[in-house]
């Protein structure tokens, strides 16, 4: 299971009256290391000035690098995230999120994380079985 869902969200999604916060406030709960990461990167690109911050230490454990992959592969959950924290996220391999505040430089910015080109340089041996 990827969200540990209190019974009382699970009523309230039965009955079709889901309040996103709430929804937030569930994946902070379920996934703390996946919101600690992305946090703090929002923390950083604020207080360094960029707009743009990420990550390229791999997680701790297989755990932390499940939490990644759930918030990141969740379409639900990311969107929610952004929506949040008032950003863009972008993922590359198994732990390299990145945050994009909203500006005009960081769209070209995204565009040139998220191109296939970074992919491919973004590879090495120690990530293939990530």
């Amino acid at each position: 299971m990827s969200l540990d869902v209190s019974p009382a969200l699970l009523e309230k999604a039965e009955r079709g009256e889901v309040d996103e916060r709430e929804f937030v406030d569930c994946v902070r709960v379920s996934l703390p290391y996946a919101w600690d990461l992305i946090s703090s990167l929002v923390a950083q690109a604020k207080v360094d000035g960029t707009d743009f911050a990420d990550n390229q230490v791999p997680p701790p454990s297989e755990q932390a690098r499940g939490q990644l992959l759930r918030a990141l592969a969740s379409d639900a959950i990311r969107g929610a995230l952004q929506r949040h924290f008032g950003v863009r996220l972008a993922f590359q391999n198994c732990h390299r999120v990145a945050v994009f505040l909203p500006s005009e430089a960081n769209e070209a910015r995204y565009d040139r994380f998220t191109s296939v080109r970074e992919q491919l340089l973004n590879q090495s041996e120690e990530l293939r079985d990530c």
